[in-house]
């Protein structure tokens, strides 16, 4: 992974797997500056992907230097505020279906807006969003969960065009969506019950799953979807 004098960029840092990568990233001490963004946080640390001026402010943040050649956005919305994923058609509701794909698809693609032109020119850059793979219309075989599946799908649709405008800025760029499996986390507490033994992961080790993939990745893989094996997720 590029470091030295380059920095990182974990944007949801206050979230369990998010503050895993900025914890992980930070004692490997590849890079001379990690930078954890997140809601919770103040000051030069805050970012809000429902306000579009909070992540400009940010990326203004980090263009002071060292220019960025990783960036994670470790963010997503499956439940709250008594909303859940919808496991019929009667369940939908336009609100609800507005605010998920705010956050799991515009949030990042606004990230992608104010981040991407902070990244080198040359050299090996990665942008990567966590998507999930029920945002996989290939692999949808269950249906419901519709809010969070479109949204995600959203999402790695982003990915994949992001990938191709920025590999015309800088040919050796890298953007991709990769999947986590299900991390112990507040997002997925209400729905472990289902999860099969040994593939329910501590955030720790899923973003050391996870940066491993990154390491891993190759040019080619850009516009891609990969899993916390490395291997492609159908989109």
């Amino acid at each position: 992974m590029s470091g030295g004098k380059n920095s990182a960029v974990v944007i949801g840092a206050s979230g369990g797997i998010g503050s895993a990568f900025e914890a992980a990233l930070i004692e490997e001490g590849t890079f001379a500056v990690v930078h954890g963004l997140a809601r919770s946080r103040t000051g030069s640390q805050h970012i809000d992907l429902l306000d579009e001026a909070s992540i400009a402010a940010a990326a203004a943040q980090v263009a002071k230097g060292p220019a960025p050649t990783l960036v994670i956005v470790a963010t997503g919305l499956l439940h709250a505020d008594r909303h859940g994923p919808e496991k019929a058609l009667r369940d939908l509701d336009p609100d609800w279906l507005a605010k998920v794909h705010a956050v799991n698809a515009i949030g990042p693609a606004l990230i992608a807006k104010h981040f991407l032109p902070l990244m080198p020119k040359t050299g090996r850059t990665v942008f990567a969003a966590l998507s999930a793979r029920v945002g996989s219309i290939g692999d949808n075989r269950l249906g419901g969960w519709h809010g969070y599946r479109a949204s995600k799908a959203a999402l790695n649709m982003m990915i994949r065009t992001l990938a191709i405008e920025e590999r015309r800025r800088n040919d050796r760029a890298i953007v991709v969506a990769l999947h986590p499996g299900t991390v112990d986390t507040a997002l997925s507490h209400p729905f472990q019950g289902n999860v099969a033994p040994g593939r329910l992961f501590d955030p720790e080790r899923a973003a050391l799953q996870l940066l491993d993939v990154i390491e891993a990745l190759k040019v080619t893989d850009s516009g891609g979807f990969f899993d916390f094996e490395g291997s492609e997720v159908p989109f």
